[in-house]
C-alpha cells in the first residue's frame, strides 16, 4: 500500500502487472487483501484497473464480485468522480448504479454534482449520466445542470458524438417520469438550437424538438 499510495511507485507497479503469472499472483492476492483501501485511493486505484485489463477472467469476476460487495462504500467516498473518468475505472461506478439501491445512487449523484456536463462529453462519463438519468434518486441533477449549461456549451454538448445521447436521454426521461415541467424548460432551452442541430450528431435532438413546435 505505501508503495502504491505513491504517484510513481503506482505507476511501476502497473508496468509489472501482465508480465508473468507469478508476479499476477501475488498482485492479486494483494489487491484482494486491501481491495476496499486500494479502490479509494487516488493512486493505488489505478493498479486495481490494470489488473482487471490484464488478468485471466477468473480473477477478473473475483475483482468484480469485491466491487459489488465494497459497492455502497465506494459509491459515498469522493472517488466516485475520479474513477467516472477513467476509461476503465468509470465501470466501476456503472457496477454501483445497476444495483439500483436509492442510497447509493443518490450519494453518486452527490460525489458528480457539477461534473454531469463534462462527463457527457466522454464516451464512458457519458453511459455513467444516462444511468444517473434513469433513476428518479439522480434524474433532477443531470437535468438541472443541463439547464444552467450556458449557450456555447449546451450547443457543443447537443451537437457531440456522446453528449447528445446524454440530452435525448434527458428529454425521454422526464417524460416518462411525469415531470413535464423539467421536459418543457430542457425544450424552451434547446429550441433556439434547433437549427444547428439538424446536420449534426443533435439530430435526433431536433426531432423531438420539431415535434413539441408543431
Amino acid at each position: 500500500m505505501e508503495v502504491v499510495r505513491n504517484k510513481y511507485g503506482s505507476k511501476r507497479v502497473q508496468k509489472l502487472l501482465g508480465i508473468s503469472d507469478d508476479v499476477d499472483a501475488l498482485f492479486y492476492a494483494a489487491i484482494l487483501h486491501r481491495f476496499y483501501d486500494i479502490m479509494t485511493d487516488k493512486y493505488a486505484s489505478y493498479v486495481a484497473i490494470r489488473a482487471m485489463l490484464v488478468f485471466d477472467t477468473m480473477e477478473k469476476f473475483r475483482m468484480y464480485d469485491h466491487v459489488l460487495y465494497y459497492a455502497l462504500d465506494i459509491a459515498r467516498d469522493h472517488n466516485a468522480l475520479f474513477l467516472s473518468n477513467d476509461p476503465s475505472g468509470n465501470f466501476v461506478v456503472q457496477h454501483v448504479l445497476t444495483l439500483y439501491d436509492s442510497r447509493c445512487t443518490s450519494n453518486v449523484a452527490v460525489s458528480l454534482l457539477g461534473h454531469c456536463v463534462d462527463l457527457s462529453f466522454q464516451k464512458y462519463g457519458s453511459y455513467i449520466v444516462e444511468k444517473l438519468l434513469e433513476a428518479e434518486e439522480s434524474m433532477a441533477v443531470v437535468v438541472v445542470e443541463l439547464l444552467e449549461c450556458e449557450g456555447g456549451r449546451l450547443t457543443r454538448l447537443a451537437r457531440n458524438e456522446f453528449g447528445s445521447f446524454v440530452v435525448v436521454k434527458a428529454l425521454r426521461v422526464t417524460q416518462e417520469m411525469d415531470r413535464i415541467d423539467m421536459f418543457w424548460d430542457l425544450v424552451q432551452k434547446l429550441m433556439p438550437l434547433r437549427h444547428l442541430l439538424v446536420r449534426s450528431h443533435g439530430s435526433n435532438i431536433a426531432k423531438i424538438l420539431e415535434s413539441c413546435s408543431i
